[in-house]
């Protein structure tokens, strides 16, 4: 099938396939100043010798890793999860079992995290995508809320207490290598990744495997006729938002030391959901935006009371009654049309 026809589909407005680089620069843009900004709160939390904010900035990294899974399946696809904390969760749980009961080794504790969030992620995607719409969340929720009573009340996984006892572990990059117990070590690795997972996630979804995902998204029933298997790439993107998931839950334990089963409990999908919504549905550098900022939120309010839940709801009401594309897509859109009036306006110099 011609590309011009996949990208007609998945952008209607649109009657010839733009570039990535146009259409994503914006995007690039923003993610390059978020960049900076946690480049310059890493350097001023070194000079002054802050470790709980460096500490506060890498959960919020993590954080929005998970958010990037619900922002891959809702932003980019049509599919609401209300149950990405099932792998989250797991991520967690296998990570502090590696570490702690196998090899404090990182990259084979990242590797079991990303081993078993694909192989849940296969098992819940067969059975979530025999449903759609209002069902698949509702599946998505159950699944997780099975999962989160397991663990609940399994004596090997620590029941209601979790696992404790979680060991640093030293990261090695050939000569080099990363303490996790350092702050500002963990958190410039948290953020590596964390922009590796935002480069490779954008070129994918601006590849044709993200473009089918946005035809499926616009009109699913057309896509057969276009020569995909619709099911088959919910499937996939669905294994691959497992994955992104699990993978950000494996690095929880190496900043806490420890894990609980709330990690799969609904309160985390919620909030991964309300974090996208936030920032910025279907822009995945809006979940970043959207977890620092809420993340500070809780900290501050946290503070001054205990019902910091209540700050965060209003928040979200007011995003989805006049930021409907959350805050990074409503920058993106009024950028957009900046630079609509000057091309106007350069077109109509003499």
């Amino acid at each position: 099938m011609p590309e011009a026809t996949l990208h007609t589909l998945s952008d209607p407005g649109s009657t010839r396939p733009a570039s990535g680089l146009s259409r994503l620069a914006p995007v690039h843009w923003l993610a390059l100043a978020f960049l900076a900004a946690a480049l310059g709160l890493a350097a001023v939390a070194w000079a002054t010798d802050n470790g709980f904010y460096l500490r506060l900035a890498t959960e919020a990294l993590i954080f929005a890793g998970l958010a990037m899974s619900v922002d891959l399946l809702l932003g980019y696809t049509g599919l609401l999860s209300l149950g990405q904390a099932l792998y989250f969760g797991l991520g967690a749980y296998v990570s502090a079992l590696v570490l702690r009961d196998v090899s404090p080794s990182f990259w084979l504790a990242m590797a079991a995290a990303l081993l078993a969030g694909g192989v849940a992620g296969l098992i819940g995607g067969v059975i979530a995508n025999r449903v759609k719409g209002v069902y698949f969340a509702l599946i998505t929720f159950g699944l997780a809320q099975v999962a989160a009573k397991t663990v609940y009340n399994t004596r090997a996984l620590g029941a209601s207490d979790g696992l404790i006892g979680i060991p640093q572990v030293q990261v090695g990059f050939g000569p080099f290598s990363l303490d996790t117990a350092d702050p500002l070590s963990f958190f410039l690795l948290v953020l590596g990744l964390t922009v590796a997972a935002y480069a490779g996630l954008s070129y994918l979804m601006d590849a044709p495997f993200g473009r089918t995902l946005a035809a499926i998204r616009a009109n699913e029933k057309r896509v057969p006729f276009l020569g995909f298997n619709a099911w088959r790439y919910k499937l996939a993107v669905y294994v691959l938002a497992a994955c992104v998931a699990a993978v950000a839950g494996a690095l929880y334990p190496m900043l806490r030391g420890f894990v609980s089963p709330e990690l799969m409990f609904f309160e985390t999908s919620g909030n991964a959901v309300i974090t996208v919504i936030v920032g910025g549905v279907g822009t995945l550098v809006g979940p970043v935006v959207g977890s620092l900022l809420l993340t500070a939120l809780r900290s501050v309010v946290g503070s001054w009371t205990e019902h910091h839940l209540i700050v965060v709801g209003v928040i979200f009401m007011l995003s989805v009654i006049f930021l409907r594309k959350g805050l990074v897509g409503a920058l993106l859109a009024r950028l957009s049309r900046r630079g609509d009036s000057r091309a106007e306006t350069g077109g109509t110099t003499p």
